[in-house]
C-alpha cells in the first residue's frame, strides 16, 4: 500500500514545531491541525505548510521568526532533503532526490495495485447509480451517472474502501403501473385491436419492440385480460433490465447487486415477519417523526431543520417515493450494515437530497452516513450544431446510441472531464478522432502504448527494465517521477471529496510529462546500456502508473495503437 507523503510531511512539521516549544524557542501554545499541501512552484519545492502564518496572531510573533524556527528542526535525511523558508512565512520542503528515485522500484513493483491506500480500512461502503426506473431505454444522461458512479467506486477501493455497487430498480409503484398498462395496449395493437395508450404512458417506439418479443414468446395469452397481469408487467420489466444491463456492458459498468423496490414490502426473519417499509415507519413513529393529517402521513422534517414535512404515505395507503426511499435507506444502513452510502442522482432530484439525509439519520443510519451526488444534464454536439441522434425512445438520446458510435473509452473519459454539478458539451467530432493531439482519451492511452513499445524494443535489444534508478538525473526524468507520486494523493482527495473527475486532468498532465521524458532523454541507448537499463525502468513506472489512472477512468490500457 503507498504511503502519503503528504502525511509524513505534515508530521515532520509537527514534530520540528513540538521540538522548538520545547527547547522555548517558541511559546508552548495549543496548535492545532498542520496544513501541509504541494508547493505551487517547483521553484519552492515540493511541499509547502503556512503553519507559522496560522500561530504569528497566537504566539505574537513574525511569522518568518515562526517559520525559520520550524524548518531549522525539521528532520532531513531519507525523504526529507530540505526545508527553507519564504517570505511571508512559508516553510518550504523538497524532498530527497535519492528517495524520489527509490519510488520508481516501488511503482514499478506495485504493479496494478500501485497508489492503492488503506484510508478506507474495509469500511463497508455501498455506491447505488444509474437507477433509471425500469420503464424503457437509457439515455444520453444515464451515461453520465454511470461514469461518475463507477469511477467512484474504482476510486474508493483503491483508497481501501470495500465497494459494492448497487442498481435500485423501481418495480413498484405507479410507474411500472403505468408501464404495464402502456406494454398491455402496445401488446393489444399488434392483434389488430384499437387499444390507445395511456395519456401519461410511454410513446417511444421501444414499447412496441417489448410487445412484439413478448408475442413472439406468449403468442395471445393476454389477450382476454382487461388489463397489464402483474405477470406482463413484471416480464416487460425484465426484458427492459437486460436491455439496460448490456447497454452498461457496453460501458464497461457492472453492479454487484440489483435490488428490487417491490422487496422493501416483503416480510423478513430478519425484521421479525415485517418488511423493511414496516419497519422503518415504526421507527420514524417511536422517534416522533411521523404526523397524520390530511389523510396522509407525514415525515416531519420540520423537527430537523427542513423547511418543510413531506408525505410518506398517501391518503389512498400508497407510499410515495419518498416513503420508498426511507424504507430503501434503512434497509441500506440497518438490514445491511453499511457504514457509508453514496447515492448518485440526476440534478433533478436536487429538491430530495435535504430530506432523503434527514430521514436516513432518522430510521437508524450514522451520522454523515449518507452522500449524494448531483449530475448536470449532457449536450452533445458537432463543432457548435447541438445532435439528436435517438428515434426509438420518444425524443430521447440513447446511450448505445453514443457508445455505439464514440466508443466505451471516449464516452467514459469525456463524460467524467467536468466536475459533476456542471453542464457539459460532449463534442462527437473530437470524440470519434483517433488523432491524439485532438482526442484526449487518445492521447492518454497513445501513451501508455508508447511505454509499451519502447519496452519491447529494449528487450529486443537485449535491455531489461531493471536499472539503477539513482542514475536518473535528468530535469525531465525528475519531473516525470514527481508527476507519478502524485497518484496516491490525488486518490486520496477524490475519496475524501468524491470527485472523481479530477482524474482526467491528472492523465493528461502526466501522458505529457511521460512524451516531455522520452522526447528529452534517449531510452534506449546500446552505447549507454547503465542508464538505457534505468530509463527502461522508469519507463515501466510510468506505463504502471497510466494503466492505473486508466483503470481508475475505466479505460482500456493498449500495448499497441
Amino acid at each position: 500500500m503507498a504511503e502519503l507523503v503528504r502525511d509524513a510531511i505534515r508530521s515532520a512539521i509537527a514534530a520540528a514545531l513540538d521540538v522548538a516549544q520545547a527547547d522555548g524557542t517558541l511559546p508552548a501554545v495549543p496548535v492545532g491541525e498542520v496544513v501541509v499541501e504541494r508547493a505551487q512552484k517547483p521553484e519552492h519545492g515540493d511541499y509547502a505548510s503556512s503553519v507559522a502564518l496560522r500561530l504569528a496572531g497566537t504566539l505574537k510573533r513574525k511569522p518568518l521568526e515562526i517559520a525559520e524556527a520550524i524548518a531549522e528542526r525539521v528532520e532531513t535525511g531519507t525523504l526529507i532533503g530540505e526545508a527553507s523558508v519564504a517570505a511571508p512565512g512559508f516553510i518550504n520542503v523538497r524532498l530527497s532526490q535519492a528517495w524520489k528515485r527509490q519510488q520508481v522500484d516501488a511503482i514499478a513493483a506495485g504493479g496494478a495495485t500501485w497508489a492503492n491506500l488503506e484510508l478506507g480500512t474495509g469500511r463497508a461502503t455501498q455506491v447505488e447509480f444509474v437507477s433509471a426506473n425500469p420503464t424503457g431505454p437509457l439515455h444520453v444522461a444515464h451515461g453520465r451517472g454511470a461514469v461518475l458512479g463507477d469511477s467512484m467506486a474504482r476510486v474508493l477501493e483503491a483508497a481501501g474502501y470495500a465497494v459494492q455497487r448497487e442498481y435500485y430498480v423501481n418495480d413498484a409503484g405507479s410507474q411500472a403501473r403505468t408501464f404495464g398498462a402502456t406494454l398491455f395496449a402496445r401488446y393489444q395493437q399488434l392483434f389488430g385491436r384499437e387499444a390507445p395508450i395511456p395519456e401519461d404512458g410511454y410513446p417511444g417506439e421501444y414499447m412496441i419492440d417489448l410487445a412484439e418479443e413478448i408475442r413472439s414468446e406468449v403468442g395471445e395469452r393476454y389477450l382476454n385480460n382487461d388489463g397489464a397481469t402483474p405477470e406482463l408487467t413484471e416480464r416487460g420489466i425484465a426484458l427492459v433490465i437486460e436491455s439496460i444491463q448490456a447497454d452498461l456492458e457496453l460501458l464497461g459498468v457492472h453492479f454487484d447487486h440489483w435490488f428490487n423496490e417491490s422487496s422493501l414490502f416483503e416480510g423478513r426473519p430478519s425484521l421479525e415477519g415485517q418488511s423493511p417499509y414496516e419497519a422503518a415507519m415504526g421507527r420514524l413513529r417511536e422517534a416522533g417523526f411521523v404526523s397524520e393529517r390530511e389523510g396522509a402521513v407525514w415525515f416531519t422534517s420540520t423537527k430537523l431543520g427542513e423547511d418543510k414535512d413531506d408525505v410518506l404515505v398517501r391518503s389512498s395507503g400508497e407510499p410515495t417515493y419518498f416513503g420508498s426511499d426511507v424504507a430503501y435507506h434503512f434497509d441500506k444502513f440497518v438490514e445491511r450494515s453499511f457504514e457509508r452510502v453514496i447515492d448518485v442522482w440526476g440534478a433533478d432530484h436536487h429538491g430530495h437530497v435535504a430530506r432523503t439525509i434527514a430521514a436516513s439519520e432518522a430510521v437508524g443510519g450514522p451520522a454523515g452516513g449518507l452522500d449524494i451526488l448531483l449530475y448536470q444534464l449532457v449536450h452533445l454536439r458537432r463543432g457548435e450544431e447541438r445532435v439528436r441522434m435517438g428515434k426509438r425512445s420518444g425524443n430521447l438520446v440513447l446511450l448505445r446510441e453514443l457508445v455505439t458510435e464514440v466508443g466505451k473509452d471516449a464516452t467514459r473519459y469525456f463524460m467524467l472531464q467536468r466536475s459533476s454539478d456542471a453542464q457539459m458539451d460532449f463534442d462527437l467530432d473530437v470524440a470519434t478522432s483517433q488523432d491524439p493531439k485532438q482526442n484526449p482519451a487518445s492521447y492518454v492511452k497513445y501513451a501508455h502504448a508508447r511505454a509499451a513499445s519502447i519496452l519491447r524494443k529494449g528487450e529486443e535489444a537485449g535491455l531489461r527494465a531493471d536499472g539503477d534508478v539513482q542514475l536518473l538525473e535528468q530535469p525531465e526524468e525528475l519531473a516525470l517521477i514527481g508527476e507519478m507520486l502524485r497518484l496516491p494523493e490525488l486518490i486520496a482527495y477524490m475519496a475524501e471529496r468524491l470527485e472523481p473527475h479530477h482524474l482526467t486532468a491528472y492523465a493528461m498532465e502526466l501522458a505529457q510529462s511521460f512524451t516531455d521524458f522520452y522526447g528529452a532523454c534517449r531510452v534506449i541507448d546500446a552505447e549507454a546500456a547503465e542508464l538505457s537499463r534505468a530509463r527502461l525502468r522508469l519507463t515501466l513506472a510510468a506505463k504502471t502508473t497510466v494503466a492505473r489512472t486508466l483503470d481508475l477512468i475505466g479505460i482500456d490500457a493498449p500495448e499497441t495503437m
